[in-house]
């Protein structure tokens, strides 16, 4: 039997860097391209340490997330580092009035710390189905520069770009502020450009103001064969049943869940008949326990479940299951990166990332099989907090 290393200590540590060309935008203060502007910003990462030396990591969680894992800390120091399972729960008690926030970043060290271990990546142990994934292209929102993703035109090009790119599927984010005549401007543009070409979805972030608006759009997407759309209404994409009277008038498959946390709300969601697609997200959903939990829930309903968002810990994770589809690289768009913390040694989330076939693969090396860049992260520190 494998001795099993014990949790000895807890690291936080907050970063920050400089995004260029990239301001906030006005409403919700999402990053947006705003040629000749800098946004600074700072990125998170959790730290385990045991008795036997090896540890795990974990690069991501907003600043929300982080002030929370000081609340459960005494549930995972001093206990086997494996103890993912109780760790989990015990944790999801602690936060229960909190939004259970914290607890995935701290799940996914765990699991990184496993890999390196047992000298194998997080996807041979959740239990390896492939090692290739296709991606979309999932766009920035809309901006308002002249060489930007101003125009609906603007995103047909850049749809068109990434098709010759070898994409099979592409995303468009559009602005916060637009009326509903240009959203359904936008999906008849690409869609007329690559429709049939690739598969497209929308995701108008919660920004469509009613739930006749959001009917006119949805029906704009019926007349294109979209694959899916999600978080149509200014709901927050949490009413089941808003979003199952949708799905009634509306024939283009809805994505919803991105913004309710965790295992038991997501299977409430799908009993109400309240989504097509399901989505997930680790740092939201307890990690890649959480995450797996629901896939495998969703799969006993027949239903498929969709990352949100890039990363190594979505790869492992669409590794691993069978019933997912697309891998979500971005965001991106054709003048600026993406806005990701550059300190990845040897991994990279750009536009570029694909192969010839249009997908991603999983990372190799043991745990997540990344490497961080710990001399910038060190050099360009904001905070740091310790439990032990």
């Amino acid at each position: 039997m494998v001795k099993a290393p014990i949790i000895t200590k807890i690291e936080l540590t907050e970063f920050e860097y400089t995004l260029n060309n990239i301001a906030a935008e006005g409403t919700i203060s999402i990053p947006v391209y705003c040629g000749g502007s800098n946004l600074q910003s700072r990125a998170r990462i959790v730290r385990i340490f045991t008795d036997h030396g090896v540890s795990g990591e974990y690069l991501g969680g907003s600043a929300t997330e982080h002030s929370a894992i000081g609340m459960f800390s005494n549930a995972a120091l001093g206990q086997s580092a494996f103890a993912r399972e109780r760790i989990y729960n015990d944790a999801k008690q602690a936060l229960r009035q909190h939004a259970r926030m914290g607890m995935s970043q701290v799940d996914m060290a765990l699991w990184d710390l496993a890999g390196k271990f047992f000298d194998a990546p997080v996807y041979q142990l959740l239990g390896e189905h492939r090692t290739t994934m296709p991606a979309y292209a999932s766009t920035y929102c809309g901006d308002r520069e002249s060489d930007g993703l101003a125009t609906a035109e603007h995103y047909a090009d850049f749809a068109e770009q990434c098709l010759e790119m070898g994409y099979k599927a592409f995303k468009i984010h559009p602005w916060q502020d637009a009326p509903i005549d240009e959203h359904i401007r936008l999906v008849e543009a690409v869609g007329e450009r690559v429709g049939g070409k690739m598969d497209l979805m929308l995701d108008p972030f919660c920004a469509i103001q009613t739930f006749g608006d959001a009917v006119k759009l949805g029906r704009a997407c019926d007349a294109y064969n979209y694959y899916w759309w999600e978080d149509p209404m200014k709901d927050g994409g949490v009413s089941a049943f808003a979003h199952r009277k949708l799905r009634e008038l509306v024939k283009t498959p809805i994505l919803q869940l991105e913004h309710t946390r965790g295992l038991e709300p997501h299977v409430d969601f799908i009993v109400a008949d309240g989504t097509d697609f399901v989505r997930i997200d680790q740092d939201y959903d307890g990690g890649i326990t959480g995450v797996m939990k629901i896939a495998h829930a969703s799969e006993g309903f027949g239903l498929d479940v969709e990352p949100h968002g890039p990363g190594p810990t979505r790869r492992h994770c669409m590794a691993a299951m069978r019933n997912s589809n697309y891998y979500e690289l971005g965001l991106v768009h054709p003048k600026v990166d993406p806005f990701h913390a550059p300190v990845y040694l040897n991994y990279e989330d750009r536009l570029d990332s694909i192969d010839d076939n249009g997908e991603v693969s999983v990372p190799e090396g043991p745990g997540f099989g990344v490497e961080l860049d710990w001399d910038y992260i060190e050099k360009h520190q904001t905070g740091r907090a310790v439990f032990e």
